[in-house]
């Protein structure tokens, strides 16, 4: 699973690194722009063979989500959750949901 963090846009310093420290259980890679700059800091979850998510308007506080997310999609089989409620504020934070 690779979680991708824009850089270009990023309103809380280097992010990044923030995402990495606590999402240490997945790859997370920075990508110069992925075009949600007007819902910024983006960031993106992929895995082969399931369904991609784009989020936006993202920050520190929501890492226990970003956690818990990591954790919900590595278990689905192919990357969808029955409800959304068990996403948290993540649900509202949703840009995107692309077909694996």
């Amino acid at each position: 699973m690779k979680v991708f963090v824009c850089k270009s846009c990023s309103v809380e310093g280097d992010f990044v690194d923030e995402v990495r420290v606590g999402l240490q259980e997945v790859d997370v890679v920075s990508v110069d722009c992925m075009s949600g700059c007007e819902r910024a800091q983006t960031i993106a979850f992929r895995s082969p063979g399931k369904v991609a998510y784009l989020f936006g308007d993202i920050t520190t506080a929501d890492m226990d989500d970003l956690r818990n997310f990591v954790r919900l999609y590595l278990a689905s089989e192919d990357g969808t959750f029955p409800d959304a409620r068990v996403l948290g504020n993540l649900r509202t934070k949703a840009i995107a949901r692309i077909p694996g």
